[in-house]
């Protein structure tokens, strides 16, 4: 039985980590906790939705692709017209600028797509796999695959590329990354577009796994994301890969044992007890220091 908690702990710590590292890259980079990246999940779920249902050869990649492409610009929208014109002399500017942001595309999706619940159509045939006592299905390890195999990208783009350096330079600072001549701005944007990208698989996969969304569905992501960041560290991308799981096998582990009621309650006490006793994350915070 605990190993069977266990391994849907597992699916679902990788979808938090996904949209979490997210909000840790921007955060990383400018700062900045950005309220609609939840939102930009809930548009990657309902492109990927609508790429299955309007075009025949569409399986669930060519969904993944649409969705990672639509919310790719989705990303560099917000990034140009909602986070860099707003002037950084007001704290708050930004961060009420993505509140603003997340209003516009709740609304937006409930106009386009409605305010009810969709069912998510069936991409995936459902094949179940006995090893002993544990049973894995088809969809828990596409989900889980999927999920590892956009961590590893991102790991590899960060570590590897030139654009990842100077992605973790312009983290560092600002100023000193303008000095070694990396456009900041242009950095600034490549963030956003490759953040809202990885929401926009979480969204199809999240559709995968609960056979249906909403377009209320950014909101409690959001939140979760929020606290896998807090877990990890503030702006600690690994720290985020590991702090999702680690919110997926305790939010799991708490439905089964002590009842689905009281999931959330743990969820938020976990919140609380890291902003008093370790604000800083389990791994460790990065200050970024804007320039």
């Amino acid at each position: 039985m605990l190993g069977q908690q266990l391994i849907n702990g597992l699916m679902l710590g990788a979808s938090y980590s996904l949209v979490a590292i997210g909000y840790t890259l921007i955060f990383g980079v400018l700062r900045l906790l950005h309220f609609a990246h939840g939102e930009v999940f809930m548009v990657g779920a309902f492109i990927g939705l609508h790429v299955v249902l309007w075009f025949a050869f569409a399986n669930i990649y060519v969904a993944i692709a649409g969705a990672m492409a639509v919310t790719a610009l989705v990303g560099w929208v917000i990034a140009r017209f909602a986070v860099q014109p707003v002037d950084k002399g007001y704290p708050l500017a930004p961060l009420i600028s993505t509140i603003g942001v997340t209003i516009v595309l709740q609304n937006l999706a409930i106009n386009i797509f409605g305010g009810e619940q969709v069912a998510f159509p069936e991409t995936i045939e459902q094949i179940l796999f006995r090893i002993g006592p544990l049973t894995i299905s088809s969809v828990q390890i596409f989900i889980l695959a999927i999920a590892l195999l956009s961590m590893a990208a991102l790991w590899l783009f960060i570590d590897r590329t030139r654009m990842g350096r100077a992605i973790r330079a312009t983290s560092e600072s600002h100023e000193t990354a303008a000095l070694l001549g990396v456009d900041v701005n242009r950095v600034v944007v490549v963030t956003f577009v490759v953040a809202s990208a990885l929401a926009g698989i979480a969204g199809v996969l999240d559709g995968v796994k609960n056979s249906a969304i909403t377009p209320h569905m950014g909101l409690e992501v959001a939140v979760k994301a929020l606290v896998v960041m807090l877990l990890g560290g503030l702006g600690n991308v690994p720290g985020a890969m590991v702090g999702g799981i680690l919110l997926g096998m305790v939010e799991i582990l708490t439905a089964s044992y002590l009842g689905t009621s009281v999931r959330d309650f743990f969820t938020f006490v976990i919140l609380i007890l890291l902003l008093l006793y370790r604000p800083t994350g389990l791994f460790g915070t990065r200050t970024v220091e804007s320039g």
